[in-house]
């Protein structure tokens, strides 16, 4: 084993979160600090155009194509589950929504014991990430390093849903991340100047010109390092196969994500003692949570074919195809600078939630998958999710192999709640589509189909054909007493230097797409970090 130095920090995972530590745990040019992400540099020119994620989701180069098991609520169907293997992590492969939650979420947090996790504790550190296209105001920050805007291109399909929606009764909220988030409108994406900015542009970019930062990329991390219950550092392997350690003098802090995060410290001996005894591993800490508690958002995809041209006409036709790129290359505008979602809409499926319980992506394109293609007719899709889902499922190591990917348990509509919020989404969606200016429009509903009309019928094609809309959370679970694997100062129980800082950290999902919480939870585990280094 090649030794490599000691450092303060070793940071794990070049994701969201990871690249938010790297610059503020550098920042003053004190601390000695590395960061180690298994995956490469964000070169592949398709990271940066917003519409890249056709290209970068299920590409082997930039994904982990991590794949579930057969999952019993969607009908023993596998689901591909994409997550950046890249600097950046998943922030450099998403569909570019910046979507914070609602405030109840972590108000929710703060009373499950979570102390400084509730709204009035987070949204400072929201509004210091973000540098708003409008610059600062009551509810947005203006000089962050996350580029913030509204939707840059438009669609006359999607405002004719947002009209319709309006018209069967939701109110029109020009900013979900003011002063409420029920409502339609436009999302808000991670964009500058026409291209993509991830937390890799945003926070890492600029840290990287620092001396006392080291980032290495190609490099595997296989287990934590330990002296006695403190951390001591981790060993890598690099991409021809040799192993290395580097030493943390302060802290290892896993930001490897919500499936590698678990993994990593299941590798490291800290999980269910009998499980890992069962495939080799020597267990150190026996906290059978690790891996458990995961929750995730589960889509159905409503689609709609309409008389209006589409994304899919655009990209079907050689000449528009041109054009697009054409345009992008000049202006930076047009189709080939769209988020994966055009305009948004969260919303309470009954009178028995105060808050809304499920939300609508729509985009003016159709496709079996996203990153396989878009269908050959013009059609719009409004993809609907539970927001706040009861289901738990699992990350389970099987082999001590690091090489090898764990078991993916999703266990998706467990419950009936899940159930019956799922399927009143696609009434909603069905009910949206029978106003103008919208109807008009649309010659078919071409999923479900008419033929689907009870909720029987619905409920089985969402068991289906329903799949990810890409938000595991919740496997190190935030939190007091025996479920709990980190505490509200992200210190992993037991051990001493050692936290983890990422989605997996959550101990409920958010209300909304999950990467303005991570960049988020970046910012305040740099803090509690700093914060115990000064006293």
């Amino acid at each position: 084993m090649i030794a490599e130095g000691e450092f303060d920090y070793v940071i794990v995972g070049g994701g969201s979160a990871g690249c938010v530590l790297a610059n503020r745990l550098s920042e003053d040019g004190s601390r000695r600090v590395v960061l180690i992400e298994a995956g490469d540099r964000d070169r592949n020119p398709w990271i940066h155009i917003p519409v890249g994620y056709f290209r970068t989701m299920h590409n082997p180069s930039v994904d982990w194509c991590y794949q579930t098991e057969e999952d019993p609520g969607l009908n023993g169907r596998r689901l591909d589950w994409p997550r950046g293997k890249v600097l950046g992590g998943s922030s450099s492969i998403n569909g570019l929504l910046y979507v914070r939650g609602q405030p109840e979420d972590y108000d929710r947090w703060r009373q499950m014991g979570n102390s400084g996790w509730g709204w009035e504790d987070v949204f400072p550190l929201f509004r210091k990430a973000e540098s708003f296209q409008d610059g600062e105001n009551e509810f947005h920050g203006g000089s962050g390093p996350l580029s913030v805007m509204a939707c840059p291109d438009r669609r006359s399909i999607c405002d004719d849903w947002l009209s319709a929606a309006v018209a069967e009764g939701y109110v029109l909220n020009p900013d979900y991340n003011g002063s409420q988030q029920e409502g339609v409108g436009h999302f808000q994406v991670t964009v500058k100047n026409g291209r993509r900015c991830s937390a890799a542009v945003g926070y890492l970019r600029p840290a990287m010109r620092r001396a006392n930062l080291r980032v290495i990329t190609k490099a595997q991390v296989c287990r934590i390092l330990f002296d006695g219950k403190r951390a001591a550092g981790v060993v890598y392997r690099d991409r021809s196969g040799a192993d290395h350690s580097l030493t943390a003098a302060g802290e290892v802090i896993l930001s490897a994500g919500a499936i590698g995060s678990p993994q990593l410290l299941m590798l490291s001996g800290i999980g269910d003692g009998e499980s890992l005894r069962d495939i080799g591993i020597q267990a150190i800490a026996d906290l059978p949570d690790v891996g458990r508690n995961m929750q995730d958002h589960l889509q159905a995809r409503v689609v709609f074919k309409c008389t209006e041209r589409t994304i899919n006409d655009d990209v079907n036709s050689l000449p528009r195809r041109a054009a697009m790129a054409v345009q992008y290359a000049f202006l930076r505008t047009g189709p080939m600078s769209m988020a994966a979602s055009f305009v948004v809409g969260f919303m309470r499926t009954g009178d028995h939630v105060s808050t809304p319980d499920v939300q609508f992506h729509v985009q003016p394109w159709s496709a079996e998958s996203v990153g396989k293609g878009v269908d050959k007719f013009s059609a719009f899709t409004a993809s609907v999710c539970q927001l706040r889902p009861e289901s738990r499922g699992e990350i389970r190591l099987i082999s001590a192999d690091p090489a090898q990917h764990p078991a993916i348990i999703p266990n998706y509509l467990a419950t009936e709640t899940d159930c019956r919020t799922m399927v009143e989404g696609v009434r909603i969606a069905r009910r949206i589509a029978t106003h103008e200016p919208l109807r008009s429009k649309i010659t078919e509903e071409y999923k479900p189909g008419t033929d689907t009309i009870d909720d029987e019928g619905i409920m089985e094609w969402i068991r289906n054909t329903s799949t990810t809309i890409f938000h595991p959370t919740g496997t190190c679970r935030m939190g007091q007493g025996q479920g709990a694997v980190v505490d509200a100062r992200l210190r992993v129980r037991g051990f001493e230097g050692l936290r983890v800082a990422d989605c997996s950290i959550m101990p409920e999902i958010v209300s909304g797409n999950t990467n303005a919480a991570a960049i988020m939870i970046g910012e305040k585990a740099s803090n509690l970090v700093l914060d115990d280094a000064r006293h």
